[in-house]
């Protein structure tokens, strides 16, 4: 019996890598931060996730993900959570009409995502507190975020890729 293509290995291989890069981000954001801004790991696992195994293991990817991140940050429990899943499903939905082989399409893909996940993000704080703002906290916060999440979403996808045992080849997609 073949142990890294074996089902439940593959789930705790998801699990650990889930738990392992959203505890980088929420422990550890100075080792990742360029001019105060942070990718956001968690949102590129669930793009990957997407693209590779669709929206519902997306899904799942944002809901302990989003979860570990809301208790991490001390955020509205369901917050993170919420943005990840509908960000997730809808990756997921979107990736099966796109030839996603390519990386700039994968770049895309996650920039469109964190943009959305960002806009989400700041719009439910702003019903939460409308004090706070609505357009200032997406343009200075959410948008510098998405571009270097976008930037650093290749990098994560080829260490994803070799996680996870997932091989790509010319023409065919997932192998």
């Amino acid at each position: 019996m073949r142990w890294k293509n074996h089902p439940l290995m593959r789930h705790l291989a998801w699990l650990a890598a889930v738990v392992f890069f959203a505890l980088v981000q929420t422990n550890w954001p100075d080792a990742l931060k360029a001019q105060s801004v942070v990718p956001d790991l968690v949102l590129i696992m669930v793009v990957y996730f997407a693209i590779a195994e669709g929206e519902e293991r997306a899904m799942f990817t944002g809901l302990v993900g989003g979860l570990y991140q809301d208790v991490a940050m001390h955020t509205v429990l369901g917050h993170h959570v919420l943005c990840h899943v509908v960000v997730g499903y809808i990756a997921g939905r979107v990736s099966t009409r796109l030839i996603t082989e390519h990386a700039a399409i994968k770049a895309g893909l996650v920039l469109l995502a964190s943009l959305g996940q960002g806009f989400l993000f700041v719009l439910i704080q702003y019903v939460q507190q409308p004090q706070r703002g609505l357009l200032y906290p997406y343009l200075s916060a959410s948008v510098p975020c998405a571009f270097y999440t976008a930037l650093f979403a290749p990098l994560l996808f080829l260490a994803l890729d070799a996680v996870m045992g997932r091989r790509e080849t010319a023409g065919r997609g997932v192998a």
